[in-house]
């Protein structure tokens, strides 16, 4: 069972069960609208009373979990943390969580899990805590990982909500798990001398449906067969999610004189241990042959490998496919070789970056 006085204090939370002294700001919410608070938490403002006295603490009762609030050193509730699904058999709980709109992305929920955590570990003889989140809530991902809990997969169509069915990732949290987050790249805007290359937004889905579905594209690369503004914000979306887990990053690449999207690049299969990795580019058929895919492909490459120290980036090009070929080679990558049937039964030709040919490149070799 756990403690009915359960009190944990973190850098800026007190996590503590809800309480009479919580009416009047519980009473404010409820007829506000704002959903943040536990499941069974009253509709309606008459309901505030008999829930903080009595429902609120039904789960610790039972044994199978409790409710707890965010509040600040002011006792001012900002957000709930739960435990449920508990079994004590197993050894086994799962934690949710949810933050008053007006102090969200301010890191609450991560510091709140990450402060229950240590004290279900520290107080109980649990091994595990689940935590799941839907696939497309890209904050409640980050909370997870920055929480060091680990993306175990994903349940397709798992749960149903007002618009319909959504996957759900699954992450796990064992008790001699490090609780260190996964090494993520951070969202970084990088300028060259003529491009800026920002954070993929749901307005270049347009452009990048455009160009996905150009012929040329079409022809030479992998994408989807029929590139729509679906599949383009689908990448958008894919994209931040292989931020949040760590293995890739993507930019779309514009042109600073004008502001016109002239290109995405994307990073993916980060290996964290080697610091190696594989850049992909598609260019905007209007900006082909000025040298953007080159410039904006160097930029990211510098960025890997002086800022966050990695080792290798690899980039392949399909044999029937000489203008990527050549922005490889102006940028700087050694061709290696022919990886023979290596996509859709097609041959690419490998190439590769080190930071010793940047150096080499920008006439200081080592």
């Amino acid at each position: 069972m756990f403690h009915p006085d359960v009190s944990i204090a973190t850098g800026r939370l007190v996590l503590r069960p809800f309480g009479v002294q919580d009416a009047a700001r519980i009473r404010t919410v409820v007829e506000s609208g704002v959903r943040f608070l536990p499941p069974g938490a009253p509709a309606q403002a008459s309901g505030v009373a008999r829930w903080l006295s009595t429902g609120a603490h039904e789960l610790r009762r039972s044994g199978q979990g409790l409710h707890l609030a965010m509040t600040d050193a002011d006792g001012v509730v900002m957000g709930a943390i739960s435990l449920f699904k508990t079994s004590w058999s197993a050894g086994t709980t799962e934690v949710g969580y949810a933050v008053h709109p007006l102090y969200r992305g301010r890191g609450l929920a991560t510091e709140a899990v990450r402060g229950l955590v240590s004290w279900v570990f520290d107080t109980t003889d649990l091994r595990r805590i689940d935590l799941t989140a839907n696939l497309d809530n890209t904050a409640s991902l980050r909370v997870a990982q920055k929480a060091g809990f680990t993306w175990e997969g994903v349940l397709r169509a798992a749960v149903m909500e007002d618009d319909g069915p959504h996957d759900l990732v699954m992450f796990g949290l064992l008790r001699d798990d490090s609780r260190v987050p996964g090494e993520l790249l951070p969202r970084m805007e990088l300028r060259t001398e003529r491009l800026l290359l920002r954070q993929p937004v749901a307005a270049d889905a347009p452009d990048m449906a455009a160009t996905g579905a150009d012929p040329l594209t079409q022809d030479m690369t992998s994408v989807p067969r029929g590139y729509t503004e679906e599949h383009a914000r689908g990448f958008i979306d894919l994209s931040e999610r292989m931020r949040v887990r760590g293995t890739g990053l993507a930019w779309a690449v514009e042109e600073t004189a004008t502001g016109r999207f002239a290109a995405n690049v994307d990073i993916r299969d980060l290996d964290w241990n080697n610091r190696t990795a594989e850049i992909g580019y598609m260019t905007a058929p209007w900006a082909r042959g000025r040298g953007y895919a080159g410039e904006a492909v160097l930029a990211v490459a510098r960025w890997l490998f002086e800022r966050h120290g990695f080792a290798r980036l690899q980039l392949r090009a399909a044999v029937t496919n000489p203008a990527s070929q050549r922005v490889a080679e102006k940028a700087g990558f050694v061709r290696e070789g022919v990886a023979r049937a290596s996509l859709g039964g097609e041959d690419l030709v490998v190439f590769s970056l080190i930071p010793s040919d940047l150096a080499w490149r920008e006439g200081t070799p080592d």
